[in-house]
């Protein structure tokens, strides 16, 4: 073993008869090393955004959300949380009733459409103290009832905290008539909130729960619950059960159902990452294969005196796997090492932005995650091993005559 590590490291120094080879050497790890880094970080980013997305999407949500077909209104929820309570106890972390209707949201002469959503006073703040960026969370002011809006409809309707605004909506969900006209209510804009997912920021504005009520036209109704789970891997199976307990008109979805589109996309994402290892990898076996057996070439005479000093084709064969787990292991730790300092670079600083329209954040997440590193790894260790035993074994089938005589 020994001899055979000295061997090595005479053919991996650069000389004046073997600079060709170690230019070439170096430029098979350097591709390694591009193909590890390339992966890894496209792994990472994919991490990022599903946790990014999802944790989001969960704190303006919750992670299984109760409404009714056809959008009707719900019974008093004092006369349904004590049956959560009850039947599912420590599964469920938190319960929130809500109100959540469509109206129209006018600033001087700007106007949008958006969904208003009432939540009780302590969920309002644990929902939007998160995200928000201007302003604070007050039940009224100057006995005015509040608001909070998204950033991009901020700025759509040129509307910032202190301002007033009017909401327009439905009473009691019934086309506006004579004797019963349409709710208007003015509003102070006490926050202004960015999630950096367009879907929210644009369309999304929260009041208190009692104001909601008030401004539809409700009574003790509510339009459905937000519920968060203790353990999200029996979120799937809760829902079901909740579904077939409650029944017509409740209608039970977690956040994978409401939000398919966005956690199908995410999935789809993924789908394009063994091929661009399998491309890579590939790639890389070919650098070593014909690395190798261009040293092969350029130490044939070398091998046959070796071979003629009753050095065993084991060993020959030893020689070259080792020489291809070098380039290997240079390129992997240097690609895993490049992979790591880039994440961290774009974790802290948010080098690169993106449009918020299209991706649902801001800038690129990030989620370094150990079995990422390890994956690539094994996988591409493994596969240059492999590549590395068809110049071994061309170099040991050599005969020490014809090699000893080669030119």
């Amino acid at each position: 073993m020994p001899f055979l590590t000295f061997l090595l490291s005479r053919y991996i120094k650069s000389r004046k008869e073997s600079r060709f080879i170690s230019t070439i050497s170096l430029i098979t790890a350097l591709g390694i090393t591009l193909g590890v880094t390339v992966v890894i970080i496209a792994l990472t980013i994919l991490g990022g955004f599903q946790k990014v997305v999802s944790k989001k999407i969960i704190d303006l949500n919750s992670h299984i959300k109760i409404s009714s077909f056809g959008n009707r209104d719900l019974p008093n929820p004092e006369t349904v949380i004590p049956f959560f309570e009850k039947n599912y106890g420590s599964n469920f972390v938190n319960i929130e009733p809500f109100i959540s209707k469509l109206a129209i949201i006018k600033n001087r002469n700007y106007t949008e459409g958006v969904t208003i959503t009432g939540l009780a006073d302590t969920n309002l703040s644990s929902t939007l103290n998160k995200f928000l960026k201007e302003g604070f969370i007050q039940n009224n002011f100057e006995g005015m009832p509040t608001i909070f809006i998204g950033k991009k409809l901020a700025e759509k309707l040129f509307v910032k905290v202190g301002n007033r605004v009017t909401v327009f909506s439905l009473h009691q969900n019934k086309i506006p008539s004579i004797e019963n006209p349409p709710s208007i209510e003015q509003f102070y804009v006490s926050g202004i909130f960015e999630s950096g997912m367009s879907e929210y920021d644009d369309l999304l504005v929260y009041v208190n729960l009692t104001e909601a009520r008030k401004l539809f036209g409700m009574n003790d109704e509510i339009s459905g619950y937000n519920i968060k789970v203790a353990d999200i891997s029996k979120i799937d199976s809760l829902a079901d059960k909740l579904q077939e307990d409650l029944g017509y008109p409740y209608y039970i979805r977690t956040i994978f159902r409401v939000h398919q589109n966005i956690f199908t996309w995410l999935e789809l994402q993924k789908e394009p990452i063994p091929i661009i290892l399998g491309l890579i990898i590939f790639v890389a076996v070919f650098n070593i294969i014909g690395t190798l057996l261009m040293i092969v070439l350029e130490r044939t005479k070398t091998i046959g005196i070796l071979r003629s000093l009753g050095m065993k084709r084991r060993n020959i064969i030893n020689l070259f796997i080792y020489h291809g787990l070098y380039l290997s292991i240079i390129g992997v730790v240097t690609g895993n090492l490049l992979a790591y300092v880039l994440s961290i670079l774009q974790e802290k600083f948010n080098i690169i932005s993106l449009p918020s329209n299209v991706y649902f954040v801001t800038s690129v997440p990030i989620s370094i995650e150990l079995n990422n590193y390890l994956l690539v790894t094994t996988v591409t260790i493994i596969i240059s091993l492999l590549a590395s035993l068809i110049p071994a074994i061309v170099a040991s089938k050599i005969k020490p005559i014809s090699a000893i005589r080669f030119d």
